[in-house]
C-alpha cells in the first residue's frame, strides 16, 4: 500500500466515523437513560464535525498509518474524539446504566464493521459492485473498527471496558478502581509504546473478526 493522496483518502473516511460515531453513541444511550448533557450540547448526531478532535482524529492516527504504510508494520489504530459530556448522576441508575453507556461506544463500532463488511462483500472483484477503491476503504473500514472496539474494550480507565468494570464491581470495589483513572492514559501510552497493547487487544480482535466472517460468510 503506498501513502498517495488516494489511500489517505480511502482510509480518513473510515477512521473518522469510527472515532466520531463511537462519541455519538455514548451520548445517545445517556440520553435514552435519562442524561441530556449531550444532546443539549448538540452531540447526539452522526455529523463527524460535531466530534473531531484535530490532535486525535486526524493527526494522531494519521501518523500511525503513515508509519504503517512507510515501514510495513502491522498497524494499530490509536485516536480519539471530543468526548462526550456524560453526567452519570443524571442516569436512572448511574451503576447499571454505566454499563450501557460505556458499552455502546464498542458497539457501535463493531456494528461499523459489520456494514463495512457488508460493502466490502459487495466490491470484491466477485461481488454484486466490484470497485477497488470501495473493497480498500471497506478493508481499512472493518479493520479500523475492530481495532477501536477492541482497544476500547480494555478493562483500563478511562476506557470504555474500564468503566464497564466498575458498573459490574461491588460498590466498594468500584470506587478503589475508579481512583485509578488518572493513571489510565500513562499506562495506555506505556503499553502502546511496549508493544504489548496490541498483544491485549489480539483476542478481541480475532473475535470480532471471526464473527464478522460467520456472519457475512467472508
Amino acid at each position: 500500500m503506498d501513502l498517495s493522496l488516494a489511500t489517505i483518502v480511502l482510509w480518513a473516511v473510515p477512521v473518522v466515523f469510527a472515532i466520531t460515531l463511537h462519541e455519538a453513541a455514548h451520548g445517545y444511550i445517556a440520553m435514552l437513560l435519562g442524561d441530556r448533557t449531550a444532546f443539549m450540547l448538540g452531540r447526539v448526531t452522526l455529523n463527524p464535525l460535531k466530534h473531531i478532535d484535530p490532535v486525535g482524529t486526524i493527526a494522531v492516527p494519521g501518523f500511525l498509518i503513515a508509519v504503517s504504510v512507510l515501514t510495513k508494520a502491522p498497524l494499530l489504530i490509536f485516536g480519539w474524539a471530543k468526548p462526550v459530556p456524560v453526567n452519570f448522576d443524571a442516569l436512572r441508575n448511574p451503576k447499571r446504566d454505566m454499563f450501557w453507556v460505556a458499552g455502546a461506544g464498542p458497539t457501535a463500532n463493531f456494528v461499523m464493521a459489520l456494514a463495512w463488511g457488508i460493502l466490502l462483500k459487495a466490491t470484491r472483484p466477485d461481488g454484486a459492485f466490484p470497485s477497488d477503491g470501495l473493497l480498500e476503504m471497506s478493508e481499512a473500514g472493518v479493520q479500523v473498527n475492530l481495532m477501536l472496539m477492541a482497544l476500547n474494550l480494555l478493562p483500563i480507565l478511562p476506557l470504555d471496558g474500564g468503566r464497564i468494570v466498575v458498573s459490574l464491581l461491588p460498590r466498594s470495589l468500584a470506587n478503589g478502581y475508579a481512583r485509578l483513572e488518572p493513571y489510565g492514559f500513562m499506562v495506555v501510552v506505556a503499553l502502546l509504546a511496549t508493544g504489548i497493547l496490541g498483544v491485549l487487544m489480539r483476542p478481541l480482535l480475532f473475535g470480532g473478526q471471526y464473527a464478522i466472517s460467520v456472519l457475512l460468510g467472508l
